[in-house]
């Protein structure tokens, strides 16, 4: 898992009176949740387009004023109109703790289904893993050489080193259609 690191400052007032004067100096509300609870604190919005626009997944080296902390983005707001960020939060954890986190599927391999006429679905984009962050990959790599003609690769099918899936077994991750053209032969 690739790393970021991300500077911020704690907030004195919480509310959202308070975050609204944050957004207007270019500032974003965030959170910073641990077992002993939750800080505020805020960044600027030019450090997070990195984070935030890319398929990555990133272990989040966060500076709060100066007391550095290793955490995970568990979520962000964004506006319904605008799509401006509205808020964040992190999840902190140590370094021999496992995470639980979406990592991206790529689908790797020519299809034997596809060889004889059928297509390739893939069904979902993500799929979600528990392990240790220097465990777990930026991408899941999905081979589907041996995927014929009407079957499908479901998660129950799927083994990952030192990484436990968190799907049902059931869902499907890619499948080869029939189409006219493999129908036809």
């Amino acid at each position: 898992m690739k790393e970021y690191s991300l500077v911020g400052t704690k907030r004195a007032e919480a509310g959202k009176k308070a975050a609204k004067q944050l957004r207007a100096k270019g500032q974003i509300p965030c959170n910073l949740i641990s077992k002993e609870g939750a800080q505020s604190f805020s960044v600027k919005v030019e450090d997070l387009r990195n984070l935030l626009y890319t398929s990555n997944v990133y272990a989040v080296n966060l500076d709060i004023d100066g007391t550095i902390t290793k955490a995970i983005l568990k979520e962000a707001q964004f506006g319904p109109v605008n799509e401006e960020i509205l808020h964040l939060d992190f999840q902190k954890f140590n370094a021999d703790d496992d995470i639980v986190v979406a990592i991206p599927v790529k689908v790797e391999g020519h299809a034997a289904g596809v060889k004889a006429g059928g297509k390739l679905v893939k069904q979902v984009k993500t799929l979600t893993v528990k392990g240790n962050y220097q465990n777990i990959p930026d991408r899941l790599i999905v081979d589907v050489t041996e995927l014929e003609l009407g079957k499908s690769l479901s998660v129950g099918d799927l083994k990952f080193e030192n990484l436990e899936l968190l799907n049902a077994k059931s869902v499907i991750v890619a499948s080869v259609k029939a189409t006219r053209a493999s129908r036809a032969k």
